[in-house]
């Protein structure tokens, strides 16, 4: 009987300690652009979670200048591609469409069936936001911010509102371009969105 008690204790320490796989899917701002090795969102999102004590690997999956239509159109390649199914993936898509004008109704369906895919294929997922630059008109801003909430709520999934927290309008934390995080900017929004990020790998454990 110990024996079997052992066993199962040793089981459930085995299965604390299976590393978890978090994806960090999205355009540039995932993407690490024009940053040098190690200090994109990726790599500093994971090195802060294993400071932590986690069994985390996060892969980058961003490509720069994505839209979430071409974001949709590559999905199944990224997870074909993929050694481990990822158990988290942290959604950060639309910031394209929005720079380009392009309809926020097109960005919420493409999102909506992104977010979809994953779940059918048992991946949780988180949405990283955006917000919409002012000069886009009050009607365009307000119906592209809301997609973001209404994705989340339609899906039942976790929403952290605004990737950029803390970066955006912030020169110190820009690159020269004023709208890409420099490496300060990315551990500041490392930082930001960690606690959201901790609570959903523990609603997997």
């Amino acid at each position: 009987m110990m024996l079997g008690v052992g066993a199962l204790f040793m089981s459930q320490a085995a299965m604390a300690a299976k590393p978890l796989t978090v994806l960090a899917y999205g355009d540039s701002l995932m993407a690490g652009y024009q940053l040098p090795p190690g200090t994109g969102f990726a790599p500093q999102l994971e090195k802060t979670l294993k400071a932590k004590g986690r069994a985390v690997t996060v892969v980058g999956a961003g490509v720069s200048g994505d839209t979430s239509t071409q974001g949709k159109a590559r999905l199944n390649w990224v997870l074909a591609g993929m050694k481990t199914k990822p158990d988290l993936v942290i959604l950060e898509l639309g910031a394209n469409d929005m720079l380009r004008g392009q309809s926020p109704a097109t960005a919420r369906a493409n999102i909506d069936g992104i977010v979809k895919a994953f779940k059918a294929k048992g991946v949780r997922v988180m949405i990283a936001g955006m917000r919409a630059s002012p000069n886009l008109g009050a009607a365009y801003v307000r119906e592209f911010e809301a997609l973001y909430p209404a994705v989340a709520k339609a899906n039942g999934v976790a929403l952290y509102p605004f990737f950029l927290d803390g970066v955006a309008a912030q020169p110190k934390l820009q690159l020269a371009d004023g709208m890409h995080p420099n490496p300060k900017g990315v551990t500041v929004m490392v930082q930001r969105i960690l606690p959201a990020v901790e609570r959903e790998l523990d609603a997997i454990r």
